[in-house]
């Protein structure tokens, strides 16, 4: 074969992989377009827990009104203290009290600027329709309107905030942040420990190598990002010691699964940690709540470590009453499954019966020789 025909080759398998690529790249973009406007370019709630309390003649009619488009569902309470208590749970977002003469609206900022605009938003356009519709009655009866009476009609209506987001985050867009950082860092991590690990004889302590530098990163992870997060003041008064142990419970969950991902299915196993960047965190709930996204969003955000992990730790930051063991459950079974692929494949034996890249570099610098086109000496090995 002359040089101009193995030039003729490389040119040709040179355009090859570069249609290939672009191909790639065009389908993955394309993939990815779909899936980011299919969540959120049109979010629509459906079902968002409120609560109500009222008195027994006015919960069917008011139930139905705010039931009719499946905008939201309605709990009853006895009383504002009850809704109260409920919304510290996170158990509903807001609710409303008509019990007195004029009603009385609470939101939580801090569970989700959506929810509490549009729970503002459906509040002052209902109560600003039946003061319209009293005011209307009343001049038909009487011709005008007393002042104090339509002054009174006009006030805007209270609106309480129980759990208020802090002053450094008005709009409530740290945990997305948080969030993204924790599963870019932890996949950049996994990947690294892919090429890395690999390199060195398949056994049990290198499975327990492998093990704890996952939890020395998890550890370190979640250091830096309480750290980060005091730059700005988010995050004051909470738990620090519980913040921490979510942290890297979250990142644990991320790096074991994608580590063990690779452990089981090789260098391909590393796109689960880009899956958690790219899907998981727009599902999370972080940006959008998971009653604003389509049902297949809400149910695979919720159960991925980014959906959980957000859920967590925005608990714990602003909802301390509200129960997080289930959002805890997913994360440490991520993590634990994950870590113990990684234990299990690496007390299997190894069946390639090849020594690994790393030994035979060592073998070839004492002997001498090239390493730089090493001799792959098959060994035998248990």
């Amino acid at each position: 074969m002359t040089t101009e025909d193995v030039r003729v080759r490389s040119v040709r398998q040179f355009r090859r992989f570069a249609l290939a690529v672009c191909i790639a790249g065009a389908l993955v973009q394309l993939a990815l377009t779909a899936y980011y406007l299919g969540m959120g370019h049109k979010a629509t709630p459906h079902d968002v827990p409120v609560g109500l309390v009222s008195p027994v003649a006015k919960q069917a009619a008011i139930n139905d009104l705010l039931e009719r488009d499946g905008v939201f569902e309605v709990r009853m309470y006895r009383d504002a203290g009850e809704l109260r208590a409920a919304i510290e749970r996170r158990d509903v977002y807001g609710g409303v009290d008509v019990t007195a003469a004029q009603p009385h609206l609470y939101v939580a900022g801090a569970g989700g600027t959506a929810a509490a605009s549009l729970l503002r938003t459906t509040y002052t356009s209902v109560i600003a329709q039946q003061n319209a519709q009293q005011i209307a009655a009343l001049a038909q009866q009487g011709g005008t309107v007393p002042i104090a009476q339509a002054q009174a009609l006009a006030t805007p209506p209270p609106v309480t905030d129980v759990v208020p987001l802090p002053a450094d985050d008005v709009n409530g867009a740290s945990l997305g942040f948080l969030t993204q950082a924790l599963a870019l860092g932890g996949t950049i991590a996994s990947v690294g420990l892919g090429r890395l690990i690999p390199r060195t004889r398949r056994s049990w302590r290198r499975g327990l190598a492998h093990l704890a530098t996952l939890l020395v990163y998890a550890l370190g992870s979640a250091a830096v990002v309480l750290w980060s997060m005091s730059w700005f003041g988010v995050g004051e008064g909470a738990n620090g010691w519980e913040m921490f142990g979510i942290f890297a419970l979250v990142s644990l969950a991320i790096t074991g699964s994608t580590a063990g991902a690779v452990a089981l299915l090789g260098p391909g196993g590393a796109l689960v940690g880009g899956l958690y960047f790219t899907v998981g965190t727009v599902i999370s709930g972080a940006s959008i709540l998971p009653e604003f996204l389509p049902a297949f969003g809400r149910v695979l955000g919720e159960n991925l470590p980014t959906g959980a992990g957000v859920q967590a730790v925005r608990d714990n930051l602003y909802f301390p009453a509200a129960p997080i063991g289930g959002h805890l459950l997913v994360l440490a079974l991520y993590a634990g499954i994950g870590c113990a692929l990684v234990l299990v494949t690496n007390l299997l034996p190894n069946r390639s019966d090849r020594i690994s890249e790393l030994d035979l570099e060592v073998r070839d610098r004492i002997e001498g020789n090239d390493v730089r086109e090493p001799a792959r000496i098959p060994l035998a090995t248990s």
